[in-house]
């Protein structure tokens, strides 16, 4: 697939070298395109109209203008949002459990398919996913359907467990979990290096038949 990043700072060329190395092609949108730092960079109209799919990971006081002033360019694409809505200390969410930050920019920008994705991993996980716990999990929200299978893939391509947790409401969730990741990541308890690996119980029992009373049933 093409593949637009925009926004070159760690997470995005740690996620381009990854999907770079699984044969996509991906460019860099950046305001300067002569300024590289050895990746294929455009303009960010012109990457993001040569895209398939356009992954956002700029920090979040770029990003809302951003959508906002290349709305027209995103139409009918594909784009992960792998932001997080941070107010301007880093300290906080901005956004609380009734909205999020993708919903905010699926509004700004009303024909674009927006995913969220890639906002609860750090680049150390997207560089080697697999921890001695299994593989890191990436959670995707956004509408089902065949867009949805490409997002899936593209987090597969990366590494990682692909989680689908649902529409896009479903970022509500997913940003505060980032925020706990940042939390034990400052507090150095669990290292720096930190992704979320999930567990589950595959095996499950089957559910008993239910008891017939046979004498009632004859008696009916």
């Amino acid at each position: 697939m093409r593949i637009a990043i925009l926004g070159a700072g760690r997470v995005g060329a740690s996620l381009g070298a990854a999907l770079k190395a699984k044969g996509h092609v991906v460019v860099f949108a950046v305001r300067e395109p002569n300024v590289s730092a050895g990746f294929v960079t455009k303009t960010i109209d012109r990457a993001i109209s040569s895209a398939d799919a356009v992954i956002l990971t700029t920090p979040w006081t770029a990003a809302e203008a951003l959508i906002c002033e290349h709305a027209p360019a995103l139409a009918g694409k594909i784009v992960i949002d792998a932001t997080n809505p941070l107010n301007t200390n880093a300290t906080r969410l901005a956004f609380g459990f009734d909205t999020s930050g993708a919903e905010l920019l699926q509004s700004h920008a009303r024909h674009a398919t927006f995913f969220k994705a890639f906002n609860v991993t750090g680049p150390g996980a997207v560089a080697s996913p697999r921890y001695p716990q299994g593989l890191a999990a990436a959670f995707v929200a956004g509408p089902s359907g065949a867009q949805k299978d490409v997002v899936m893939g593209l987090v597969r391509d990366v590494g990682f467990e692909a989680v689908d947790v649902g529409e896009l409401r479903a970022a509500r969730l997913l940003e505060p979990l980032s925020m706990l990741l940042m939390h034990l990541e400052e507090t150095g308890e669990k290292g720096r290096d930190l992704a979320l690996v999930l567990g589950s119980r595959t095996n499950r029992q089957a559910e008993p038949c239910p008891v017939v009373n046979m004498e009632a049933r004859e008696a009916g």
